[in-house]
């Protein structure tokens, strides 16, 4: 029997149940938890608070087997998971360090494959509808899962031939990303397979200008190296 998010006790029950799911490995303080729940600023009786949301998590996974249950030792708490259990965060970061290892194999197909899956479970809003400075971290930690499995995808379309599918792949990258190089490397690089040369230099000239405007940096060498070879016509 699954536990429907309606049975989970509001706002701070679902951020509390989602914050021992990610943390599974390991046992949560209850000062931690209080930390996050109140977003830094925990009232004076968030024991009673806390102890409270967590007799009613209890009591929405009381329909569940046992195997799931929280565990409660030495002032912390522990989410106690089946060994099977699939969780989808852990999901998204085993697969795309899959679909980079498949990547340097030459395994494209294993490669992006496994940068979908590391793509649509990453690219979901985490925990709609609710803020927090650890909502904001575990955002971009999916988002940093997302960029790097669309950069997989994106080099392994590439690699065969397809640099229309580079191209959106890349362009998704940099639009949530503005200085990530290696994303404006693949940009530059599918535009030249594509033909569009000077698009290409339109992109490296984008960067460059980014680079020395906001952070006083100049493109790396290897970034170079690729702008050099697409001037000279041999990429």
């Amino acid at each position: 029997m699954l536990v429907s998010e309606k049975s989970l006790p509001g706002r701070q029950g679902r951020v509390l149940f989602a914050l021992l799911a990610w943390e599974r490995d390991r046992a949560v303080s209850a000062e931690e938890a209080a930390e996050i729940l109140w977003n830094g600023a925990p009232p004076d009786a968030w024991h009673v608070a806390l102890r409270s949301l967590l007799s009613k998590l209890r009591g929405a996974l009381a329909s569940v087997p046992a195997e799931v249950r929280i565990e409660h030792a030495l002032g912390s708490y522990q989410l106690r998971l089946p060994a099977d259990a699939w969780v989808d965060v852990e999901a998204a970061s085993a697969a795309v360090h899959e679909a980079e290892a498949a990547l340097r194999q030459r395994d494209l197909a294993s490669a992006t494959g496994a940068a979908l899956v590391a793509n649509a479970v990453a690219r979901r809003r985490f925990l709609q509808g609710d803020e927090g400075e650890w909502v904001r971290q575990k955002r971009e930690e999916l988002q940093e899962i997302r960029l790097r499995a669309l950069a997989v995808r994106g080099r392994a379309a590439l690699i065969n031939d397809d640099p229309t599918g580079a191209l959106t792949d890349a362009e998704i990258i940099v639009g949530a990303d503005p200085y990530r190089e290696d994303a404006y490397v693949l940009l530059m690089s599918a535009h030249a397979a594509a033909g569009n040369s000077a698009r290409a230099i339109s992109v490296y000239e984008q960067l460059r200008a980014r680079l020395a405007g906001d952070l006083g940096v100049g493109p790396s060498p290897a970034t170079e190296a690729v702008f050099l070879d697409i001037v000279r016509g041999t990429r």
